[in-house]
């Protein structure tokens, strides 16, 4: 007689989240990199650079994973002129 053992594993795909940042509107206030050290850090033009970011035209991008949104959030929503935005790319509903 044969058994087999049939294992079903489990795959959850993390959500990904686009972000966006306008440097060119930046002022410095530097709250993202206060906030998200690992992915922000001020320039010599007292600006912020968004550590990993790709440039594409004025603006920085960047994808993640939600591992890493809730820090990106939070310097997002500290900007003080909103220059930072935050994209679902799953459901393309626009976060920040």
């Amino acid at each position: 007689m044969f058994f087999s053992t049939i294992y079903c594993i489990r795959v959850f795909a993390l959500a990904r989240y686009k972000i966006v940042y306008e440097r060119v509107g930046c002022i410095g206030a530097a709250v993202c990199v206060a906030v998200n050290p690992a992915r922000w850090e001020l320039d010599g033009d007292s600006k912020a650079n968004l550590l990993g970011g790709v440039k594409n035209g004025d603006s920085f991008e960047l994808e993640l994973d939600e591992s890493e949104i809730e820090q990106m959030k939070q310097a997002a929503e500290g900007c003080p002129v909103n220059v930072i935005h935050i994209t679902n790319l799953d459901t393309g509903q626009k976060i920040i």
